[in-house]
């Protein structure tokens, strides 16, 4: 089962997350039938959604849109504090690889745009941040994200590996380490070469206790405690009613329309890909109920 555990250094002057995420960036690649280089995209954006929600109380959402100019097109994630995450990419079908190395590229096809990430705290004013895309690969772009809009130094590190013979998830993880206010130089010195001298976050992935092993790799000789453990998961929340409230918000012109020309329609949510069917009784039903 993914999880995310919650750490911080016991002077107070660090904290780290360390994520397994593999079943979330499988189930995404599975209900998007993505290839590699789209799968390695979404992946990240997912975890970066994970991060940046597991920041959060309460019935916090997140969103993290990727806007680049590039072939992938735009990529979304929404995560709650509860560890769920969804999210899409729009062109599922990139698939490039370095020929030597079997590397899966992302950056060259998101290319220059925007880091977006929207905070919606349930008050009906969600707060909205923007930073430009520095590198595209997604993991440097959030730490200048949390330096730029959160004046927190980070490091992000993000992998998505696949398997060489038929490009399903094996790994997918990430962490973050940040520097709290109290950190001094000699410190943040310190802690930078830790991030330096760790293993392939591939390797640490693999080993018995990825996930502790990773935090033990980050904070070197400083001391620390686990704050935290929980779940993390891909779940849509889409449903039949959700998107009935949508096509009746259309107006019953709208919907009239649908019946004369399509008679029902269908739906597929853009996160997972269900579909759902309203038939032209369905659609009158929603027309009878609607007061315009």
């Amino acid at each position: 089962m993914d999880r995310i555990l919650k750490s911080i250094s016991t002077n107070g002057h660090f904290r780290a997350f360390a994520l397994d995420s593999t079943q979330t960036v499988s189930q995404a690649q599975i209900k998007h039938d993505s290839m590699p280089s789209s799968t390695v995209a979404l992946g990240r954006t997912l975890m970066a959604a994970q991060i940046l929600a597991a920041n959060e109380k309460g019935d916090t959402k997140i969103t993290v849109k990727v806007l680049g100019d590039g072939a992938m097109g735009a990529i979304v994630a929404v995560a709650n504090t509860q560890g769920q995450v969804k999210g899409y990419v729009q062109n599922t079908d990139i698939d490039y690889k370095k020929a030597s190395t079997g590397e899966v590229l992302v950056a060259p096809f998101i290319g220059n745009g925007f880091l977006v990430v929207v905070k919606d705290m349930g008050l009906g004013n969600p707060y909205s941040g923007q930073v430009n895309l520095i590198t595209g690969e997604i993991g440097e772009d959030l730490a200048w994200y949390f330096l730029s809009s959160e004046q927190t130094p980070s490091s992000v590190g993000m992998n998505v590996l696949l398997n060489p013979e038929h490009d399903s998830v094996k790994i997918a993880g990430a962490f973050m380490l940040q520097a709290l206010p109290d950190a001094t130089e000699e410190e943040i010195t310190q802690m930078e070469a830790n991030i330096k001298g760790m293993p392939g976050l591939s390797s640490i992935l693999e080993s018995d206790q990825p996930l502790e092993n990773m935090l033990k790799a980050i904070y070197g000789n400083m001391e620390y405690k686990i704050l935290d453990q929980s779940p993390l998961s891909f779940e849509c929340d889409c449903s039949k009613d959700r998107f009935a409230q949508g096509i009746t918000g259309l107006g019953n012109k709208e919907i009239t329309t649908m019946i004369e020309e399509d008679h029902g329609a269908e739906i597929i949510c853009q996160f997972c890909n269900k579909k759902y069917e309203f038939t032209e009784k369905e659609l009158n039903a929603l027309i009878l109920n609607n007061k315009e």
